[in-house]
């Protein structure tokens, strides 16, 4: 994620619950593989991110991971009323112990995924790796579907996409900070996450490439206003959300966007949120009329 990337801090749901079923929603096209040790090293290694990890090491990460499903369920529901099934798959689906690195010093810290205090966690150049407990909220607010194409602002970790990539047709992601975007690129190959197209870029100016534009974009920092090239790549019926903010303060929130089969625009003001804010265009380019968000 850009320097920009989610550093909210969500309140956590800590109700106990039953046992989770998972249902089978994981992208049909992609083979399942069992995630082993063996499994991690070797995609670790074909990523350009050595590690070395324990047999016991990586159990003790796997044994940690139920308990961070149940939170992330139990929150959904606190939150939203229901836990979407195609995102609780998802969620179980990506590794998320293999995001968990820090570029600018070369070292990976798997033992951190699935703490019992989401939060989010350095990646280095400024950036951070999103609680999962936020990361989920914002992924069922988008409601993606299969088919959709969506577009992250601020790559980071790789995570968000990667969850996207379990649920529907094609995910891009740009990422602002060249050393860690070229780095990440090479992540997803790996796991097989063959429908995930990431660059290096300045999110302002989305990704006007992708012919017919996006079903859903996620911005996972704090923006001041909506930049306009994003609503105009949004498709009709699409959905954006946009944490809007002065950088570094309080009093952000999160907007939802949506754009009907007529093309007009809808918003919503959603939760409060923290996030680093967006930085290249946005930070140099005042607002044009009319952009700003509802009270």
């Amino acid at each position: 994620m850009q320097p920009g990337h989610l550093t909210r801090r969500s309140l956590i749901a800590t109700s106990a619950m039953a046992s989770l079923a998972m249902p089978a929603l994981i992208r049909p096209a992609r083979a399942a593989t069992a995630w082993t040790r063996q499994a991690y090293m070797e995609a670790m290694a074909k990523s350009g991110r050595p590690v070395d990890l324990t047999e016991a090491q990586f159990q003790a990460i796997q044994s940690r991971k139920p308990a961070a499903m149940k939170r992330i369920e139990s929150y959904l529901k606190e939150r939203l009323g229901t836990a979407d099934p195609a995102v609780m798959a998802a969620f179980d689906a990506v590794p998320r112990e293999y995001f968990h690195y820090l570029y600018d010093s070369h070292r990976a810290t798997p033992g951190e995924a699935y703490e019992a205090d989401p939060k989010p966690w350095a990646l280095g150049y400024g950036s951070a790796l999103s609680d999962y407990l936020g990361q989920a909220y914002m992924t069922q607010v988008a409601k993606p579907k299969p088919g959709d194409v969506t577009l992250e602002i601020g790559t980071g970790s790789g995570f968000q996409s990667s969850l996207l990539s379990h649920i529907v047709g094609q995910a891009y992601s740009i990422e602002i900070i060249e050393p860690l975007g070229n780095a990440v690129g090479k992540i997803f190959a790996p796991l097989g996450y063959d429908n995930v197209h990431s660059k290096v870029g300045d999110g302002y100016f989305g990704w006007p490439e992708v012919q017919g534009g996006f079903d859903i974009i996620i911005i996972t920092c704090a923006a001041q206003y909506v930049p306009q090239d994003l609503i105009k790549q949004l498709k009709p019926g699409g959905r954006m959300l946009i944490p809007i903010g002065q950088p570094f303060k309080r009093g952000q929130f999160l907007y939802v966007y949506t754009k009907d089969e007529e093309g007009k625009v809808h918003s919503r003001k959603d939760v409060g949120v923290f996030f680093i804010p967006m930085t290249g265009t946005m930070m140099k380019q005042p607002a044009p009329k009319d952009t700003k968000p509802p009270a």
